[in-house]
């Protein structure tokens, strides 16, 4: 109950302008609140809106959060665009080991410039708790078999040890900094079983629980009821250090549910189904919020694999709000009674609590019938790409032409059969190979009629044995990622088909690489108390590890003998992976079509081996009898997942899980630990080296200049993501960063990948924009990190980390041109770090993802964009120009002008003119750019404190 009238605000530092600092009393426990309805307005917010609400009454500083900032969020207009600067701040940090160690080594490094600047560095500490789970560097290099796990961890601890000693370096050296060692489980998935509060307390304080993370998917937690999304790690960083998140109070969209999800039907399929919707709406920069009858039909992991999807649709959260179902989750997962009860009454007293028939005003409102969704895939590069399952032969049989070498010569002999059958000798028919149509036909025929470029192969392994690898084949089948392994009714029910494929005697294809990487150790737990794993190591999927692997490009190396055909021979060969990313280059360098799936339907892939299969009419196999065995013969049905989830799931899995989560096994604690509130950095080391950020810096910034004879690095077209920026995956030899590794006496076996080096800039800065996908349009049908290098006579071909060293030698800034959605993708603060230690002072495209534009301005580079309806296309711009652009000074005044002036002046003297709207939404962003980036401005916030 409240007890109103009770007056606590010397514990607070809240202004408290509506006396709504009061107390409520739980059981024996009191704390204090700040109660929303003593703000008119904020009872027909969205739940989201209603989390913002709080956090500005309770954070209200009468400087950077006013009366009128509380005011303009109770009487939001949800039909008006955002224009209202708020400033968040997150209950709590969350990281992943990948932009986790950079995030620490930057807080390092501040100490050291800190006292280098006369402040005292011990100060810079975490002011809101951060936890970082180890769970990126673990790679499937061993696979198949029952030592698959044990080995993986083995190596991954030989090739990170330096990182890993860095980080219970940290765990010492700063307060309220935690540590979740490798091989217990994924980040977001650790999150909504453990980490996750969904209503905080805190110096007697309770209000919801928030976060932000160095990972997009940190919006799994959403599901959870609690606010929080992906930020780029030096935002995180500054939010570590109490630093509000500048924002617009955004629109949210209402996603109306209604039905029942159809037997047969996923968790998986309905996410697939959403992000296609959502996707298609448009929800870049919007808060999505669930409602309707159908929420409380929809279980709490449903709910954190469609939070989790987030990134994928664009949108920056996926609310679910607090109801039954949130405490039943909860209670699952090893929460205290005591927390419960907190929960309940909270959300209740707050106004949180689902109420379906009390809807909220949206912005803009969607609704599916979860009974209209039906099995999907997507691919082969985008999540948002949905395919029907009975349409998936169909669409690869199309798709595989874009990937496949055009007009592919087929066998000669195949190509006389495929004449002489398709134009019989007594049809008077002159073929001409400018008949499009003559050369399709011939083209279906010579495959035998597939309709589709064909290619076999005849392999030959002394582990796989010999068969016929062709174009299409699926040769990685991974159960893998936090957004489907958090979900125990597709996870047993992969488990359970599993049996059945088993049972009735089937295989998987031998070309296949198979791993089951879960997202906790509670899924083998209930695995084992299943009696399942049998059944999938039957199949190939032993234990590989607890983390993301394959989602993220730790696919590790196919079989050589299968790598080598695929290689030798381009064949276009296929992934399929429970994950939630599946773009370009991501998984493996070996497999060019990717494709999102749930668990189960994963191992249907594995036992088909190629996506040219089509589940209604062909046979998996035959049984003993030598009947045709079909998917629709071995999938479980939705009571058999239920009954199973209810006699192989309980509380006590998840409390001895998660009882001494931050102490790590043998290999963990008996790591040498240096000691200091200080790092001794390594001069030898590869992994972790001292940034150059504040070298130089001075107390008060410089003003900020316009940029002139500026030169153009990449030239790229539409959708170009995170991925292809920042480094991620294996590290190519003769590449830049492993001439550095090699230089520094680094063997190639240990290379490792570029995410485990995060916390090396030198490493990083090299392989920025080296995707092995990038299209660079300064150059001709060439793909990969290159460039011309004007610096040179006639502009070569140039590595793009050398061409930048030779235009930073000549004192020449950089601009990168770029289409529409510029930027998407993960939260890789190394997009932006990368992006600006090469010298680019200005990236100009179509349009930016949220986080990618906000990183950028984190890092000192202005983000701009062509004029509405204009491009580098349609402006005639080919990246040979020279580029002046004024009216950044503007910024020196206190204001942010709407647009700047852009020059472009080709060889032959003309010049190309045209405003470029500035993208820096905030004045919080605009103190971030002139101080030359967010840490540098909270590191002269701190010395002035």
């Amino acid at each position: 109950m409240i007890k109103p009238g009770v007056d606590v605000s010397s514990k607070n530092s809240s202004l408290n302008s509506f006396e709504a600092h009061d107390t409520l009393e739980v059981g024996d426990n009191s704390y204090e609140i700040y109660r929303l309805d003593a703000v008119p307005g904020t009872e027909k917010l969205p739940y989201s809106l209603k989390v913002l609400a709080e956090n500005l009454l309770r954070t209200e500083d009468g400087a950077n959060i006013t009366k009128d900032h509380i005011e303009a969020i109770a009487n939001w207009d949800p039909s008006a665009d955002p224009s209202v600067e708020i400033q968040f701040t997150p209950a709590r940090v969350v990281m992943q080991d990948f932009t986790g160690v950079p995030c620490i080594v930057d807080l390092a490094t501040m100490r050291e410039a800190v006292g280098e600047l006369g402040g005292d560095a011990e100060k810079v500490n975490p002011l809101a708790p951060a936890e970082l789970v180890i769970d990126h560097s673990v790679i499937v290099d061993v696979f198949g078999n029952a030592g698959a796990f044990e080995r993986n961890v083995e190596i991954e601890y030989g090739r990170n040890g330096e990182r890993y000693q860095f980080l219970r370096w940290g765990q010492g050296a700063f307060d309220d900094f935690k540590v979740v060692p490798p091989g217990t489980g994924i980040v977001h998935q650790v999150n909504i079983e453990y980490l996750a509060r969904t209503v905080m307390v805190r110096d007697g304080v309770a209000y919801p629980d928030t976060c932000v993370g160095t990972d997009s998917h940190t919006t799994m937690v959403n599901g959870l009821g609690v606010l929080g999304w992906g930020v780029g790690g030096i935002e995180a960083e500054a939010a570590m250090l109490g630093q509000p998140v500048s924002m617009l109070i955004p629109r949210v969209v209402g996603f109306k549910l209604t039905g029942e999800i159809k037997p047969g039907v996923t968790a998986t399929d309905v996410v697939l189904t959403v992000t296609e919707m959502l996707r298609k709406h448009g929800v870049v920069g919007k808060f999505v919020e669930f409602y309707g009858d159908g929420v409380a039909e929809v279980p709490l992991a449903n709910r954190a694999t469609l939070g989790n999807m987030s990134p994928e649709f664009g949108s920056t959260a996926a609310m679910f709000p607090i109801d039954d179902v949130t405490i039943d989750y909860l209670r699952l997962t090893g929460r205290t009674e005591e927390q419960l009860a907190l929960v309940e009454a909270y959300a209740k007293v707050q106004g949180m609590w689902h109420n379906p028939e009390k809807e909220p005003v949206f912005s803009e409102y969607l609704e599916l019938d979860l009974g209209d969704v039906v099995p999907s895939i997507a691919g082969p590069k985008r999540p948002q790409d949905r395919i029907q399952l009975s349409d998936a032969k169909t669409a690869f049989r199309k798709d595989i032409h874009n990937y496949v070498e055009e007009n592919h010569p087929a066998e000669c002999s195949k190509l006389d059969e495929a004449v002489d059958e398709s134009f019989p000798a007594s049809d008077s028919v002159s073929l001409s190979f400018a008949d499009d149509d003559a050369i399709d036909v011939v083209h279906s025929a010579a495959n035998g009629s597939q309709g589709r470029p064909s290619k076999p192969i005849t392999v030959k392994s002394d582990e796989q044995g010999e068969f016929v690898l062709d174009h299409g084949a699926v040769v990685v089948a991974a159960i893998t990622s936090c957004t489907n392994t958090s979900n125990p009714s597709v996870m047993l029910g992969a488990a359970l088909l599993a049996k059945k494929a088993v049972d009735r005697g089937l295989t998987t294809k031998p070309w296949v690489k198979t791993s089951m990487a879960p997202g906790s150790q509670v899924v083998s737990d209930y695995y084992d108390k299943a009696g399942v794993w049998p059944y999938l190591e039957k199949l190939g999927f032993f234990l590989v590890g607890y983390g993301c692997t394959t989602c993220i490009g730790n696919t590790g190396p196919l079989p050589e003998a299968i790598s080598k055909a695929i290689n030798d021979n381009d064949l276009s060969v296929t992934a399929v992976l429970s994950g939630n990313r599946n773009f370009e280059g991501r998984i493996s360098p070996d497999v060019k079509m990717n494709y999102l799936a749930s668990p189960p339907l994963v191992i249907a892939y594995a036992l088909a081996g190629t996506m040219d299969f089509d589940f209604e009419v062909d046979p998996l196999g035959q049984d003993d009898d030598g009947n045709d065995v079909f998917l629709k013969d071995i999938w479980p049905s939705p009571k058999e997942i239920s009954d199973v989830i209810a006699s192989s799931i309980n509380q006590k899995m998840f409390s001895d899980s998660y009882a001494d989560v931050f102490q790590g096994d043998e290999r963990w604690r008996s790591l040498p630990t240096p000691d200091g509130k200080t790092f001794d950095w390594d001069p030898k080391s590869t992994y972790v080296r001292k940034p150059p950020y504040f070298e130089g810096m001075p107390a008060d910034p410089d003003p900020v200049s316009d940029i002139s004879g500026a030169r153009v690095l990449a030239l790229l077209g539409d959708s170009v993501t995170t991925d292809h920026i920042s480094p991620a995956g294996n590290i190519k030899q003769g590449t830049p960063a492993a001439e550095y590794l090699e230089a520094n006496g680094v063997d190639r076996k240990d290379y490792n990948s570029y995410g485990s080096r995060r916390g090396n800039h030198e490493v990083m800065i090299r392989g920025t924009f080296a995707n092995i996908r990038l299209k660079n349009q300064l150059l001709d049908d060439v793909s990969g990190g290159y460039t011309r290098d004007f610096t040179q006579d006639d502009a070569p071909q140039a590595f793009i980390y050398d061409a930048a060293q030779n235009y930073a030698a000549q004192g020449t800034p950089l601009v990168v041109l770029g289409g529409k959605e510029y930027g998407s993708g993960s939260s890789r603060d190394w997009a932006a770090k990368g992006t600006s230690l090469l010298g680019v002072r200005a990236v100009i495209t179509e349009s930016f993802e949220r986080i990618h534009r906000s990183n950028l301005i984190g890092m000192g580079v202005i983000p701009l964009q062509f004029p509405q309806g204009e491009s580098a296309s349609s402006l005639k711009l080919d990246g040979t120009e020279v580029y002046d652009i004024t009216g950044i000074e503007e910024l020196n005044n206190g204001k942010t002008p709407k647009t700047v002036k852009v020059k472009a002046t080709k060889t032959d003297g003309s010049a190309i003119e045209f405003d470029a709207v500035v993208r820096i939404d905030t004045p919080g962003e605009a103190d971030y750019y002139r101080n030359g980036g967010i840490l540098q401005y909270v590191l002269r916030n701190m010395l002035k404190s």
